[in-house]
Formats: C-alpha cells, structure tokens, sequence
C-alpha cells in the first residue's frame, strides 16, 4: 500500500508538471495507546507513529510562484510566497499556508515549490490527518531548501499553523507523533517540557485494529471547550486547598474524595477522570516494558469507561463498538480514541483473529445504528521521513 502510495503520487506529479519530482517524502497519522484529555492538564500521552500516510512530491519551481496539489479531493492552489499570506476558504490549503507563513516568520532563505501531495490516512477518523500534512510539508521544504529546522522546530510549527490558520488551539501530541515517532515504539510525551522517551511496542502475537464509527457528533468542539473549561475550574479549587499541588500530577484521589461536596459532582468526576488517566499512562509503560499486555488491555477498558463515564465525551455508537468487544476472548483491551463524540475505537486484540471480529462488530453495528463500519489493521511506523 506504502509504495502504491508513492508511485501514485509521484506519477501524478509527472503527468502535471512534465518532469519527475526533486524529492518525496511521507508523512505519518498517528494513534495514542493511552493517555486521553491529559494533554492539556499538565500529563502525559503515549502517542505512536502509524502505518497511514500523506505522500508529498516536491520540486522547486525556480520562481517565486508556488502551486499545491491535492490529488485525492482533485483540487489545486497557486501562490506567489511573497506576498501577504492569509487563509483562505479551502482548509486544506489553510494547513499548508499556516506552516509557510511561520517559515516566512522566521526570515527563512524560501523559494517557489511544486508539491503534489496523496494520503491513505482515513479523514475525519481522528487518525491526526491534519498533522501529517502540516508535518510532512514543513518537513519537505526544510529538506528542500536545507533550513536545518529540528524535529522540535517542525512540530512545533505545525501546532502554531493549526492555532493562527485554521483556528484549533490543539496540543503538540499529533504533530510531536507525526514527526518523533519510531517503528515499534511508543513515545512517552510530557505534553508540559516536551521531554519524552521511547518505550518499545512491539505486541508479540497481538496486533492493533482501529474501528471507525463513521460518526462525528457536531458538540466535539463545544464539548472539547467546556471540559477544558471544568477541569481549569476543578484545578483552581483543589490548589486553593491544597496548596501544595500545582498540577493534577501532584493531585491524589484521597484529595479529591475529601473535595468532593467542594467541588461538586460534575466537577469532581471530571477531576478524578484526569488524576487517573495520568496515574494510568504511567501503568501502561510500565505494562508495556514487561510486555504485560493483559494489564494494557485492562487499563484501556479503564480508560473508556472513565471516558465515557466521567469525562463524558464519549457517545453510543462508541461505547457500542467497545461494549461489543469486552466478552471476546480474542480482545484484550479497547477504548474511545481522540478527542471523542466519534471516530474510532483502539483495539488491541490476537493476531488472526482480526476478519472474523470485523466481520462480527460489523454486522451487529449495522443492525443497532444502520450504520457502516469502516476498520484498519494497522502497525506502529516510523515518522517523517524521505522516501
């Protein structure tokens, strides 16, 4: 699929612009074993780098103009760099102009660029399509025009163009995935100083296999915002009696239980969601360089439940799809993945076994929501890369 990839994306941008391409890159989606909301609460993720890729094309046009082609949605953009760099109403182009505007930014030597670009990452399925094109692209024209960006610098622009050209204040966990991961291994991410380790994942005789719902309720954005809203509050309450904490990693569940008529139910299941799901990322680590994989799964249903339960940012056809698959004996663990309200749920189940469970979730989905299923085997990759 990988070279099909490549060689679909490299032809197109023969038949367009008449000559190969200078260079080709790819540039991963992402997934997060664990570690959900936590980003923007001062915790930790345990993100990795996937299987799916954007394929670029790319050549210096020896101009000034610039001209981007999206082969998949069969759409163009033409630019000149120089001048004033503004979004635009097509949002796929809004990542690519965001990126460019902070190179411009950083007085960085540009030039004009042809680039082609092509993705297997399914869109919408909270796969962090986003970040591999802002990644991916930053990462072609630092290579192209040797700027000598580090890895940091890159997913750090690619946040800022989402946060100044397309209006998503995300954290750095997709972008830091997209361009810091590594075959077989999990990234450790502490979302506040951005340190991180690797930690190997290599699952033995169990493999990883996304379910996609094929929904996305409309409240993920309001949702998203109000939670953010809850816990800043539950925060401010908790240190205000607990002088000591600064961050929900200080906090502990006996602190909570003796807030609780403080801070109130909503607040208090908010709160005990996050103090846990950091205590859990840590477990998951631990799980996983024992190659505990029984323990991981059981920490994933956790993690759902907590999501679903408490944090409440999951929905029905999510918590069917993990419901569904709690009783198999081939599943060890599974969980809402993203940002919630739909997409995809993380599966972690025996090798082999994976047609026969899609073949079963898919029927009975079918019949309660009258919806499709869409799923993906997919395995942990390395990150940005040159072809």
């Amino acid at each position: 699929m990988k070279k099909k990839l490549i060689a679909s994306t490299s032809e197109h941008f023969k038949t367009i612009f008449q000559h190969e391409p200078e260079a080709l890159f790819l540039s991963p989606g992402r997934i997060n074993i664990i570690g959900e909301h936590v980003d923007y609460n001062d915790g930790f993720v345990l993100p990795a780098a996937i299987n799916k890729y954007i394929c670029f094309a790319v050549s210096k046009s020896n101009s000034d103009e610039c001209t981007l082609v999206a082969k998949d949605l069969n759409e163009s953009y033409k630019f000149n760099w120089k001048d004033d760099l503004k979004p635009i109403d097509k949002m796929w182009v809004n990542y690519i102009l965001g990126v460019l505007q902070q190179l411009k930014e950083r007085g960085l030597p540009l030039e004009g660029f042809t680039i082609v670009f092509s993705s297997t990452i399914p869109m919408g399925a909270g796969l962090s399509s986003s970040a591999a094109l802002e990644c991916g692209f930053g990462y072609a024209l630092n290579k192209l025009f040797s700027f000598h960006l580090t890895k940091e610098d890159l997913a750090k622009i690619g946040q800022k163009s989402e946060h100044t050209f397309v209006g998503v204040k995300c954290g750095i966990m997709d972008q830091f995935a997209s361009v810091f991961g590594k075959k077989n291994k999990v990234i450790k991410l502490d979302c506040t100083t951005l340190d991180y380790e690797y930690h190997k994942a290599d699952f033995k005789k169990y493999s990883l296999l996304l379910l996609d719902s094929n929904v996305k309720h409309t409240h993920l954005t309001s949702g998203y915002n109000t939670r953010r809203q809850e816990v800043e509050e539950g925060l401010a309450i908790i240190k205000n009696q607990f002088p000591l904490v600064k961050s929900f990693r200080d906090c502990t569940e006996n602190q909570l239980e003796k807030l609780r008529d403080a801070l109130g139910e909503i607040l208090f299941k908010r709160c005990h969601f996050v103090v846990n799901e950091i205590r859990r990322v840590n477990e998951a680590v631990a799980a996983l360089d024992k190659n505990d994989f029984e323990k991981l799964g059981q920490l994933m249903y956790e993690t759902h439940d907590g999501l679903s339960k408490e944090y409440e940012v999951s929905c029905e056809e999510i918590d069917f799809l993990v419901a569904s698959v709690r009783h198999e004996k081939s599943v060890l663990g599974a969980r809402m993945m993203g940002g919630g309200f739909g997409g995809c749920s993380l599966n972690l189940v025996e090798k082999g076994t994976e047609d026969a469970l899609i073949t079963k979730i898919s029927e009975a989905y079918l019949k309660e929501f009258g919806l499709t299923l869409s799923a993906y085997k997919i395995k942990i990759s390395k990150g940005t890369t040159n072809v």
